[in-house]
């Protein structure tokens, strides 16, 4: 497990590289990205929908709530990214992935 320090720093990297791609795609439609308190949530058009996430600094994850589950991604160390250990997905293929599935729109790209 990483160290908080170096969880801290590689968690606020991620989720700051994530909200800015987020921004960017929002001009495709169907979300809108907002950060609260270290917290980044994704709000759907249809009012009731919505992503959130959060670091969990005492388990050094990622936590991820949407599409009714919970996602829980580690540091890998070798791919210097916060990963999905079931599938492998990073931070931003996973997003992406879940908007795709959401959104109902295989056009949605995060970069």
């Amino acid at each position: 497990m990483i160290d908080e320090a170096t969880f801290r720093r590689e968690s606020d990297s991620a989720l700051e590289a994530l909200k800015q791609s987020l921004f960017r795609a929002e001009e495709e439609g169907g979300f809108e990205a907002e950060e609260k308190n270290g917290v980044l949530n994704v709000l759907f058009e249809d009012g009731g929908t919505k992503f959130v996430f959060t670091p969990n600094t005492p388990v050094r994850q990622i936590w991820i709530s949407a599409l009714t589950s919970s996602f829980k991604l580690e540091w890998n160390e070798g791919e210097s990214a916060f990963v999905l250990p079931k599938t492998g997905e990073n931070l931003m293929k996973l997003t992406q992935r879940l908007l795709q599935e959401q959104l109902q729109d295989d056009s949605i790209t995060l970069a």
